[in-house]
């Protein structure tokens, strides 16, 4: 793994620390900013990224997911990840809320949630033009999992995590709770 890949992503933590310190637009309550010293965050661990295939399906299918507000949202199940954490064969959906988005919505929630990391779960936010290899693989790379607005505010609707992305596992990467 290159020192670039890990260092990209030491940028993309710090400058998430500064807007949520300092912007009037952070999801941080205005009266908890002034002490806001920086999200926490599992160190950048190699193992939990992967650059893999999309198995997309022929007819995606529609699918409601509830929300932190108990309202609901459509997407497009669009595909799978298939691939092995600590020896375990995992499979995660991925969603499009748009079918002529090139990006994909992966939420999920795993063994961690509600202990080290938000209870509701975390997202993947899979960009075309930057989570793609040459070859055409997805980088799926869990040190980039964030938590929800609503995980900082309840004024917030969040998308919840399908079941289906309900893992059985800790994914030891990323975002961890706040507070």
């Amino acid at each position: 793994m290159t020192t670039d890949w890990r260092r990209a992503i030491e940028t993309q933590r710090e400058e998430k620390d500064r807007y949520f310190g300092g912007d009037p637009h952070s999801p941080i309550p205005s009266d908890e900013r002034e002490s806001f010293d920086g999200l926490e965050y599992y160190p950048i661990d190699e193992a939990y990224r992967f650059e893999l295939p999309l198995h997309e399906y022929n007819d995606p299918e529609p699918v409601t997911v509830g929300t932190s507000t108990d309202g609901e949202r459509k997407y497009l199940r669009w595909g799978e990840f298939r691939f092995t954490v600590d020896g375990k064969d995992i499979t995660l959906q991925a969603y499009k809320a748009d079918p002529d988005d090139d990006r994909l919505w992966v939420p999920f929630r795993d063994a961690t949630s509600g202990d080290k990391t938000y209870g509701a779960g975390r997202y993947l936010d899979l960009e075309g033009d930057g989570h793609r290899t040459n070859d055409g693989n997805w980088i799926l790379d869990f040190n980039e999992a964030y938590n929800p607005t609503c995980a900082y505010s309840d004024r917030y609707e969040c998308p919840l995590p399908p079941t289906e992305n309900w893992l059985e596992i800790p994914i030891e990467a990323g975002e961890q709770a706040y507070h």
